[in-house]
């Protein structure tokens, strides 16, 4: 009998040894948990035997346990490094149409091929479908996607306005606008460009003129003119009439045979912007002067023919401010010059907040949310089944598994830019690990006793 119970000793210590050993191992694991052997001496007895006088029958393991306490966190220059803070583990499947889940701790991800987001084993980080406000649509496991970053931001958006603030220099010469010739320098008083885009996307310069009126029975006027990657168009009014650039009171370069019907920017002897004049010569009560359509001859790229691009000068009829142009002594100068349109958007970077919420930034200057990291949380963590690469599987004991939004109820944060480090203490297990030689060097000792007083028995003559 007291052999049995030594060699139970002995494999209660190998036992311990080995968890130690495994725990040892996995220090630099990233999101491992650290197991612990937990024991039970074995005592049997029957209705008949006398229990005073009985001795136990040895040590059982009863359990190799997990401790899911929190590992500290490493620091990385990784976006897509996650780590969690408190409950919750991440939720994987091995194919991007698979139900499969496995949950893990270690935020080791990466993109694969596709742009979908995977770990090292290849298999896929879910996530719940959000709204174009960022909110998640769904929080339920089933409705979870594997987590995709977008390489662009979609469709672009055609330039329909520019705002333009910028002021005309008064002391400037007066130029006689039948010569105007957008080749020519000498022929207008200033001019600045802006790029603007077209329903594909793809990008053309607009140029703006000004040609101070040297007529000397208007003061303070200057005619506007525009041009397109070179190409001179006209001007419509904002109501979408338009006038012959022959027969136009507001055309500019005929001698050169250059002419495009223009408008005009008014000033007051104070340098205020007044207001504009259509190319009819009518005045305008809409401050705006709009290009005609670009045509088939400018955007020649299958693209919209009929856009039509506004110019917004900002005027305020009731009192001058900031926002609209003006006629000083000073040099010519652009202080705002902006543009509604966008090209497609290449992906620059993505953000990922505590919340899980996965935020894409585009070289358009765009930024919109994509997804939002399913956290899963379950009763009895202890019960999840373990896999290796660090993964658990639901069982019965663990319960079922709750998905939810981090930093919401008893879920944690994610960290990005971050990692879990393995929750084992060297210090302890080292400790653990002498205590646990001791223990199996003391049974040996037992059974090596055993042993010598079976041998004196079977010597005894």
């Amino acid at each position: 009998m007291s052999f049995n119970i030594a060699l139970s000793g002995v494999a209660a210590a190998q036992k311990d040894l080995d968890v130690t050993a495994n725990n040892i191992a996995n220090v630099n694991t990233v999101g491992f948990k650290e197991s612990r052997a937990e024991f039970g001496d074995v005592y049997a007895s029957s209705l008949l035997a006398g229990g005073d006088t009985k001795v136990g029958d040895g040590v059982l393991t009863l359990e190799v346990a997990q401790q899911f306490s929190q590992g500290s966190l490493q620091f990385t220059d990784t976006a897509l490094d996650l780590a969690i803070t408190g409950n919750g583990f991440f939720a994987t499947v091995p194919e991007i149409t698979s139900r499969d889940y496995s949950f893990t701790r270690a935020g080791q991800f990466k993109l694969d091929s596709d742009n979908f987001v995977v770990n090292s084993n290849g298999d896929n980080l879910m996530g719940f479908p959000v709204n174009s406000d960022g909110s998640s649509s769904s929080v339920a496991l089933s409705t979870t996607v594997p987590v995709r970053i977008p390489d662009s931001s979609g469709s672009p958006q055609k330039t329909s306005e520019v705002d333009i603030r910028m002021n005309l220099p008064a002391s400037d010469t007066a130029v006689d606008p039948i010569q105007f010739d957008p080749d020519d320098p000498l022929t207008y008083n200033a001019a600045t460009s802006v790029t603007i885009y077209d329903s594909l996307g793809d990008s053309h310069v607009m140029t703006y003129y000004f040609v101070k009126d040297p007529d000397p029975a208007v003061t303070n006027e200057w005619f506007f003119a525009t041009a397109v990657d070179g190409n001179l168009v006209d001007l419509v009014n904002s109501d979408g009439s338009d006038s012959d650039p022959a027969t136009a009171a507001n055309a500019l370069g005929t001698a050169t045979g250059n002419d495009v019907t223009a408008g005009k920017l008014k000033f007051s002897a104070g340098g205020d912007f007044i207001g504009i004049e259509s190319p009819d010569g009518v005045g305008q009560t809409d401050f705006k002067i709009v290009t005609e359509a670009l045509g088939g001859t400018i955007l020649s790229n299958g693209s919209d023919v009929s856009q039509q691009v506004a110019v917004d000068f900002n005027l305020n009829p009731a009192i001058a401010t900031t926002n609209e142009p003006t006629q000083f002594a000073s040099s010519f100068e652009v202080t705002s010059l902006e543009q509604d349109g966008l090209p497609v958007g290449r992906l620059t970077g993505i953000d990922i907040g505590p919340d899980g919420l996965v935020r894409a930034t585009f070289s358009n200057g765009t930024s919109e949310p994509i997804v939002r990291v399913a956290l899963v949380r379950f009763s009895n963590e202890q019960g999840l089944t373990q896999e290796s690469n660090t993964q658990w599987k639901e069982s019965i004991e663990s319960g079922e598994a709750l998905a939810g939004e981090a930093t919401t109820g008893t879920f944690g944060e994610i960290n990005s830019s971050a990692l879990e480090q393995a929750n084992v203490n060297l210090t302890t297990e080292l400790i653990d690990l002498i205590i646990a030689q001791r223990n199996f060097q003391a049974n040996s000792r037992a059974l090596e006793v055993n042993n010598q007083l079976n041998q004196t028995i079977l010597n005894i003559r």
